[in-house]
């Protein structure tokens, strides 16, 4: 899937039709994308759900909706437990991983000079985009050592981005990496990867049906209270 992003695509906020609380912080917004029915916490079938709606395929969407969720709910939710392994997106800056960017600190606030950083280091080709090649040089130069999770992490995390949002040229352009940061690259995506989509319903509605099944069982079997009016919300951003 090639990028067709430009600058004036993307504002420091969010998208009209679902606005970001202004408490939080930049790495919540980055996250805050894959809570679909905004209430705090991101569950693995919203983990599903978002990255189908950025056009990532099946087996992507199912790895990540695992993967993601168990490695990062308990870091969110000290000292609790669900086999839904639910996120909670207003403590995702504790559920940072090593050998990163830096670009988000600690307390989850977007770090400008960090950001720069990886296009005067990295970016020999085009100043304001990476290559696959210079992709995989930042990656090896953020490794900590023996940081084995961070690595990982890293790896995944940009290997994805790269895949779903490189240019026709193979370019991760600079102003997409911004937006990926504060989420707003996803929203994007998400009305993009709609709009092209919009007659393919047979994929829409197979789409819909297994996040919608997945929490379908789990509201059956006791282990999450639903929402009012959530499956209209998500067959609306599902299906347009």
């Amino acid at each position: 899937m090639a990028s067709s992003l430009s600058s004036k695509d993307f504002q420091e906020g969010v998208d009209e039709g679902r606005p970001i609380p202004t408490d939080q912080n930049v790495l919540q917004k980055h996250v805050a994308f894959f809570d679909r029915n905004h209430d705090g916490l991101i569950y693995p079938w919203e983990t599903f759900e978002g990255f189908r709606a950025i056009g990532a395929g099946y087996m992507l969407s199912i790895a990540s909706a695992i993967l993601i969720n168990i490695a990062l709910s308990r870091k969110t939710r000290a000292g609790k437990f669900s086999l839904l392994f639910p996120i909670e997106v207003k403590n995702i800056h504790k559920a940072k991983h090593g050998s990163d960017s830096g670009v988000y600190d600690s307390e989850g606030r977007f770090v400008p000079l960090k950001f720069e950083e990886i296009f005067s280091k990295f970016a020999r080709t085009h100043s304001n985009a990476l290559t696959s090649d210079e992709l995989k040089a930042m990656l090896k130069a953020n490794r900590e050592p023996q940081d084995y999770k961070g690595w990982i992490g890293s790896w995944t995390e940009w290997r994805t981005l790269y895949s779903l949002c490189k240019d026709k040229h193979g370019l991760l352009r600079k102003e997409t990496i911004r937006a990926v940061y504060d989420g707003s690259l996803f929203e994007h995506m998400e009305r993009e990867r709609a709009a092209a989509k919009k007659k393919a319903l047979p994929v829409c509605v197979i789409g819909f049906s297994i996040g919608h099944l997945l929490r379908s069982l789990c509201v059956y079997l006791g282990l999450y209270q639903a929402q009012p009016n959530y499956d209209v919300i998500l067959q609306r951003r599902t299906c347009h």
